[in-house]
């Protein structure tokens, strides 16, 4: 598991199916979960220890899933959960200080908010983001599979080959200086600004990525891997 994320990130998720029994089936199964406990300090929310996992009758999409499929189980039966292999890109990262409280524990210190493989954030759509603790009790293995500009860090101020300026704010987010039309720079890219003056190795290692390749192309790979665009303002 990677310690910090980003907004553009390439995820690979997976978490090892666990045993567990099956309390009650509507358009939703909820099972007993195997990992998160009670927290007795919650107030005002008392967890039952159960998870309600969608049924494709309830048209919503959840990372957990169960072995039997969620549509052949009763009450009663035991069954598998966990997190098949799945593909997501990171919409927003969240950090709470202190954790939230929400009846379980661990309390959550982040939450990233993902969209699966295929989806293109649409802001029309409500809740179309999956919220996952990517420190929290469940053993989700978390692979970085591809950072767009992972040789920038959010804020810096870079100078494109034509020498216009840009601050780098995410992947597909950058804000030119001169006012001009918005879009992004033409690679090789120079570092001006790293939290003040950047330092000679700072600077050489973006120079050294942007020799060769260009925006365009780190844009391809990543729509590559995520089948997906991104968001409007974005591009």
């Amino acid at each position: 598991m990677i310690d910090d994320y980003r907004p553009g990130d390439v995820l690979s998720l997976e978490c090892p199916f666990t045993e567990t029994t099956v309390t009650e089936v509507s358009r939703y199964v909820s099972v007993r979960w195997p990992w998160l406990e009670v927290d007795p300090q919650a107030k005002h929310i008392r967890w039952n220890g159960q998870r309600a996992l969608p049924t494709p009758e309830a048209h919503e999409w959840e990372i957990f899933r169960t072995e039997p499929a969620e549509t052949v189980l009763k009450p009663g039966d035991t069954c598998l959960v966990g997190i098949p292999t799945t593909v997501v890109h990171v919409l927003a990262v969240y950090h709470f200080d202190p954790p939230q409280v929400t009846g379980m524990l661990p309390r959550p210190a982040s939450y990233l908010d993902l969209l699966r493989q295929g989806d293109t954030y649409d802001p029309e759509l409500e809740d179309q983001a999956y919220a996952l603790d990517p420190a929290g009790g469940e053993p989700i293995r978390i692979e970085l599979l591809f950072r767009p500009y992972a040789f920038l860090e959010p804020g810096d101020e870079v100078a494109d080959r034509s020498g216009r300026v840009w601050r780098f704010d995410a992947a597909w987010d950058w804000y030119p200086f001169d006012g001009g039309q918005p879009g992004a720079p033409a690679w090789p890219l120079a570092l001006l600004s790293r939290n003040g003056e950047p330092t000679p190795e700072e600077a050489a290692a973006v120079a050294r990525a942007t020799a060769v390749g260009s925006h365009a192309e780190e844009l391809d790979r990543w729509t590559g891997l995520t089948l997906a665009q991104p968001a409007a303002h974005q591009q």
